[in-house]
């Protein structure tokens, strides 16, 4: 597995020297993940912050009556967390499992505080990409509460096609929050 792709993610988010790139990334080890396997367990603690090289994963919860609430997916270039469990060392509240076989790169919290420490540009870094995400589920927070399900099904299938490609239409629902029935009445409506 390369480590250029997460190079060229981190260059496009700050000015870094070669040499500090070189050594921030050497902290991320690679994974391999097989379709339908976890990378995280409901109630286990998330050891690892992971930057997805390829593939795809689900990022969910169970809730007491055993419905999956699907809170986003992360495909290529995109990061894989659960920053409460990571950063508080707490039971994890989500899953994430491989929609398809996936490669990931993976820093454990050791390394990255470490990181933290001895590269302030790393703080920039994960400071930049925090409110990227926060921007984000606002606006999913937002569009979760003043448009159609209709409307949040068009946005997430025009925006993400990649990723809604590999999904079931049960996935996809969870991810707006209607039923799977519900949606295929919206689909056919299309």
């Amino acid at each position: 597995m390369s480590l250029e792709t997460l190079k060229q993610h981190i260059k496009k988010n700050i000015d870094i020297s070669s040499s500090d790139l070189e050594t921030i990334t050497r902290y991320f080890k690679p994974k391999s993940i097989k379709k339908r396997d976890f990378l995280l367990n409901q109630g286990s603690i998330y050891k690892y912050e992971g930057f997805v090289l390829d593939g795809c994963f689900r990022v969910f919860t169970i809730d007491k009556k055993g419905n999956e609430n699907t809170l986003y997916f992360a495909a290529k270039d995109w990061w894989l967390m659960d920053i409460d469990s990571f950063m508080n060392q707490t039971p994890s509240s989500l899953n994430i499992q491989a929609l398809e076989d996936s490669e990931v790169l993976l820093i454990d919290r050791a390394d990255k505080m470490m990181l933290y420490e001895s590269f302030p540009i790393v703080e920039k870094l994960f400071r930049i990409m925090s409110q990227k995400a926060l921007v984000a589920w606002q606006r999913r927070l937002i569009r979760n509460h003043c448009e159609t399900a209709k409307e949040r099904y068009h946005h997430f299938s025009t925006t993400y096609p990649n990723i809604a490609s590999k999904l079931t239409d049960k996935q996809i629902a969870s991810y707006l929050g209607i039923t799977h029935e519900f949606l295929s009445k919206i689909k056919k409506q299309a």
